[in-house]
């Protein structure tokens, strides 16, 4: 699969290194196209490097990693983003105390307005980038769960078949208006990260436990006991 990274800083050098080991075509973008080579001769897998315009140009994938920056301010011609799946991974500034405001629009639908004929899809928002130096292993032993949300069906699962091959565990959380509770999730996480002094390999899995074999409690009613 050909991946373009849009700003090649923590998250995309990453996330793009890890997708090139399992043996996808990697393009590190940036504004610096030395800076996208350099990354590139860095990650030593036959991966290429330049500008975002040339790894937008190039990919079928392309992981957003531009927190706050639509893509008429960072590529001449936006429309090169049609057809394309587009992964962004990003979470608000993190504002004095926590105190964040309502997600009324997400992060994702706003990207989304910009490029009306990409496909849009929210993951990787609820790690920090430290958490990919175990990836694939030993991270798998450990089935951290990486949130999916987008409106286009073939486009999450494309996603999450790449989070899958980095050892993930991904969870499909449908349309990309539920990206609202991925990215306030995201900012929950960063909360025990860092507010709570968890430290950046804090993260969440969610696991499905076995029923319960007798319902001893009385099970769930359906209205309130009296």
């Amino acid at each position: 699969m050909k991946i373009g990274i849009i700003g090649s800083g923590n998250m995309g050098r990453s996330l793009g290194i890890l997708w090139a080991e399992q043996g996808h075509q990697i393009y590190f973008g940036s504004r610096d196209a030395e800076k996208g080579k350099a990354v590139a001769e860095f990650a030593l897998l036959e991966t290429q490097g330049g500008t975002n315009d040339e790894a937008a140009a190039f990919a079928d994938v392309i992981l957003w990693t531009a927190r706050g920056v639509m893509p008429k301010e960072l590529l001449s011609n936006a429309e090169v983003l049609n057809g394309k799946i587009i992964i962004d991974c990003n979470n608000q500034d993190i504002p004095s105390e926590f105190a964040y405001p309502a997600i009324e629009e997400s992060l994702a639908e706003k990207l989304a307005k910009e490029v009306p004929n990409a496909r849009v899809v929210k993951a990787f928002n609820t790690m920090a980038q430290e958490l990919f130096e175990l990836a694939p292993e030993p991270l798998k032993n450990y089935h951290v769960s990486v949130f999916v949300a987008g409106d286009d069906e073939q486009a999450r699962k494309t996603v999450m078949q790449l989070a899958s091959e980095i050892g993930f565990v991904p969870l499909d959380c449908g349309v990309l208006r539920n990206a609202r509770l991925v990215e306030g999730l995201g900012d929950f996480i960063r909360l025990i990260m860092i507010g709570q002094q968890q430290g950046s390999y804090a993260t969440i899995s969610v696991n499905v436990l076995p029923a319960a074999q007798e319902q001893r409690l009385g099970g769930r009613q359906n209205s309130a006991l009296k």
